[in-house]
């Protein structure tokens, strides 16, 4: 046995178990949920134990569910646009911010909403967006509006929700991104007579676009996938994805048809995954 085929074969051996366990606790349940997916749903035992595309097909014929994955999509390219253009100016500024103190303080008030529950979050935003609470309290007393406005339970009320989570990984994200690309750069296009948001818009931001992308994907898949906030701040009259699957697996216990809508949403996000990794390759790296 040669040097490189033993040093292949140990690397191997140290790579195995992390194999085992992903195959273990993601794939074989990911094969289940396809399987499921293929299967008919029958009210007494749930499944018939067939194979059949007769879920994908009503998946795709009916206007309603096909309206939901739209929605959807609109509303996570939204919520992923809004999270881009607040949380790129807060991103440069700490990356270039000069106190470490400051840096690190800044970092920390970043990444402290994610030591919550989204649901403590979305309970949060109910008090502030309901019909009595703050912000049309504080609309109220300032004369902008002579009667509460409708806000929680709309999909405006969905899409702030879905910020407020988001928001910390596109800062984060980003962030990192600008803290690769060397000030010096910037001291470049000012020396040439580049104005600040000139040099912004003509070096910082094209070499960021990796950064913006990375984050975009991350933002638009975790917002596809959303399920508390949608539930608690969109109610019943906002239709999303992640809450039609829970519905349609455990309120009407069809596994089937709820394993074949949680294959679409995978889809959905998987494609924008590699789309996104893709050309990030081919025009980058």
């Amino acid at each position: 046995m040669g040097p490189e085929k033993g040093a292949r074969l140990r690397g191997l051996a140290l790579v195995l178990p992390a194999l085992l366990l992903v195959a273990a606790f993601l794939l074989a349940p990911l094969a289940l949920v396809i399987r499921y997916s293929l299967d008919v749903y029958d009210p007494a035992s749930l499944m018939k134990g067939v194979f059949s595309a007769e879920n994908y097909v009503k998946l795709v014929s009916d206007p309603f569910y096909l309206r939901v994955l739209v929605f959807t999509g609109e509303i996570a390219a939204l919520s992923t646009a809004i999270c881009l253009v607040l949380g790129y100016p807060v991103a440069y500024f700490i990356s270039r911010s000069t106190s470490e103190k400051l840096r690190s303080f800044l970092i920390i008030i970043t990444v402290l909403p994610l030591l919550m529950g989204n649901a403590v979050r979305a309970a949060a935003w109910m008090v502030i967006m309901g019909t009595k609470g703050l912000a049309n309290a504080m609309m109220l007393g300032a004369g902008v509006i002579d009667e509460p406005l409708k806000i929680l339970y709309t999909p405006t009320a969905v899409v702030i929700g879905l910020v407020s989570v988001l928001l910390p990984f596109t800062i984060i994200t980003l962030q990192s991104v600008l803290d690769a690309i060397p000030g010096s750069l910037e001291e470049a296009g000012r020396s040439l007579g580049f104005s600040p948001l000139h040099t912004m818009f003509s070096v910082v931001m094209p070499l960021s676009v990796p950064g913006m992308l990375a984050a975009g994907a991350i933002c638009f898949c975790l917002a596809m996938n959303a399920y508390a906030t949608p539930v608690l701040i969109g109610g019943p009259s906002v239709h999303m994805m992640g809450p039609l699957v829970y519905q349609q697996i455990s309120k009407v216990t069809n596994w089937p048809f709820g394993s074949a809508l949680a294959c679409v949403l995978m889809a959905v996000t998987l494609t924008m995954t590699v789309i996104s990794t893709t050309i990030l390759s081919r025009r980058y790296f």
